[in-house]
């Protein structure tokens, strides 16, 4: 039952549209809860973000009455503390504000209180009459759809379809931790499913019938569907180059719960292996600097004159560099692989990795991080849907419906959509992003729900693990032509504490940060409201903090 709690050490309220503040609250042991103005009222609301904990008294305010998370973009509705934008899947718990007799009460329960969430609880039993929503996949973009189809009251029948033998997990943590244990990486237990009625089904996809609405897969069993959503995500492959293509033991992809179990226990927990990671992009980079916390001699090879220089620039590449070096990680930059050769004495194990200029680089086990492909060859030969000539990508309308089918979409990693954020003019981009996988999904869901209703709009935002918490929003697929760093960089005196914003004339079309919330999380409000400061006005001291969010959106 509801009681009335004292806020310590506040006898009135005194906040202005858009201000918030953090209170300890009177009685409860650590709880506290935070109070945000809009729109004249007073609102309370638990403080912490539902994903990974990150104190919504640094997030941002929006104008249209969201709080949006520091960290990772996160989003929630001030009014109802439900969840707008991923990655947090349960709400916020809302509270009474009550002023009186010199004194600030909220009226709420403890245990909501000490929670800290409003966990997500289901009791459905599908309608066997209700629609059926079938779902290829088991990862971001699969449970941002799940979790929004039964938030938004959605009672039909909702199966999924992975090659993985369990429920969707944090992904993201493979590479960044090399986590193994599937407990600690689900977001939901096995009964979370089965009270929320949904099934989730190991097995291959080998067709679609999209005139039957029916799916097949390899063990035999067909999906009838009303709706159908394709989230089989991407694929990551070998090198074609001897002795890195699979054709040696101990030499690892990175996708899958299996592939970091493998590595793992190749690597043991003892450290001092020599690992050699092919590839600095952010899969190589995460797990490189995972392991060499870990205590292994660790090498990474990149084509590039410095990490990720084609996607951040060499500038801020060279501080991640930077970065990995101080953890003890040697690169070898601008350098390709000749081949990878068997350790003697041991013919079907990697002994070594050898770069074309004559370089050997002894290895007891390798890692490949150098890309992932759209999961779509169960589709190749479907004579009804239209691929990316390109990359086999699915291509898709501002809604995420394939172009040319009824009730078929396609989300994450495999989904070509047009982007209207800075820099993207409406021209079809692919992005690989945990976040973006998720929002996609929630949009789907809403469609679902609500046949008729607009798209979801978001700007992506990504994150990682680079010897500090990068935060990362915004695209460069028009590309860029200045990068403006303002802060410190100097990691020698461990003094990364940065912004880094990517331009194209005068529009900014991306922006990255480190040691510097909530800069990523206020830029990706302002350019999904086309408030972003000029390059121009960033030179001459603008500081993006000190501007109003406004409530209008226009992408």
């Amino acid at each position: 039952m509801a009681q009335e709690f004292k806020l310590k050490g506040l006898t009135s309220i005194d906040l202005k549209n858009g201000q918030k503040q953090e209170a300890e609250v009177e009685g409860i042991e650590k709880g506290k809860v935070l109070l945000v103005q809009h729109d004249g009222q007073t609102h309370a609301m638990n403080p912490n973000c539902t994903h990974y904990g990150a104190p919504l008294m640094k997030g941002v305010v929006t104008g249209d009455g969201r709080i949006t998370c520091p960290w990772h973009g996160a989003c929630f509705k001030i009014a109802t503390g439900d969840v707008e934008d991923a990655p947090a899947l349960d709400p916020l718990h809302k509270f009474d504000v009550v002023v009186r007799d010199g004194g600030v009460y909220i009226k709420g329960k403890e245990a909501d209180i000490k929670g800290g969430r409003r966990a997500l609880k289901f009791n459905v039993k599908a309608s066997k009459d209700a629609e059926k929503v079938v779902i290829i996949g088991r990862g971001s973009g699969s449970l941002g759809a799940q979790e929004a189809l039964r938030s938004g009251g959605f009672t039909g029948g909702i199966t999924t379809i992975a090659t993985e033998d369990h429920v969707p997990i944090d992904r993201t943590k493979l590479s960044k931790a090399l986590l193994t244990d599937v407990s600690k990486l689900a977001w939901r237990s096995e009964d979370f499913y089965k009270d929320a009625d949904i099934t989730n089904v190991t097995d291959i996809v080998t067709s679609i019938s999209f005139s039957d609405k029916k799916v097949q897969t390899k063990s035999g069993q067909e999906y009838p569907y009303t709706k159908l959503i394709l989230s089989s995500g991407g694929y990551a492959s070998y090198l074609p180059i001897d002795g890195l293509k699979g054709d040696l033991s101990n030499v690892f992809l990175l996708r899958e719960l299996k592939d970091a179990q493998a590595i793992m226990s190749a690597a043991g927990s003892e450290g001092g292996k020599k690992v050699v990671v092919i590839g600095s992009s952010f899969i190589g980079m995460e797990v490189g600097n995972c392991l060499a916390g870990m205590k292994h001699d660790v090498s990474i090879i990149g084509m590039e004159n410095e990490p990720l220089e084609h996607i951040m620039g060499a500038k801020v590449g060279k501080i991640f560099r930077a970065l990995l070096e101080k953890s003890g990680v040697k690169f070898y930059l601008g350098a390709s692989v000749e081949k990878g050769s068997a350790k003697e004495g041991e013919e079907g194990k990697i002994g070594k990795v050898v770069l074309k200029d004559g370089t050997e680089l002894p290895a007891d086990l390798v890692i490949e991080g150098v890309g992932v492909k759209p999961a779509t060859q169960y589709l190749q030969e479907n004579k009804d849907i239209q691929l990316h000539e390109k990359d086999k990508s699915i291509i898709v309308d501002d809604k995420y419906a394939v172009k040319g089918l009824q009730d078929v979409f396609a989300i994450g990693d495999i989904a070509t959509y047009p982007y209207h954020g800075p820099g993207g003019n409406g021209n079809s981009i692919r992005i690989e992003h945990w976040d973006v996988a998720q929002n996609m999904g929630r949009s789907v869901a809403n469609s679902i729900i609500r046949p008729g209703s607009k798209g979801k709009s978001f700007i992506p935002v990504f994150w990682s693990a680079l010897g500090g918490q990068l935060r990362y929003c915004g695209n460069t697929v028009g590309g860029y032509d200045d990068v403006i760093v303002q802060g410190e960089t100097d990691v020698s005196e461990g003094k990364q504490s940065f912004v880094a914003y990517y331009t194209q004339g005068e529009e900014v079309v991306a922006v990255a940060s480190m040691m510097k919330d909530p800069y990523m999380t206020q830029s990706a409000e302002l350019m999904r409201r086309g408030k972003m400061p000029k390059k121009s006005e960033l030179q001459k001291g603008v500081d993006i903090t000190e501007i109003s969010v406004p409530a209008e959106v226009k992408i």
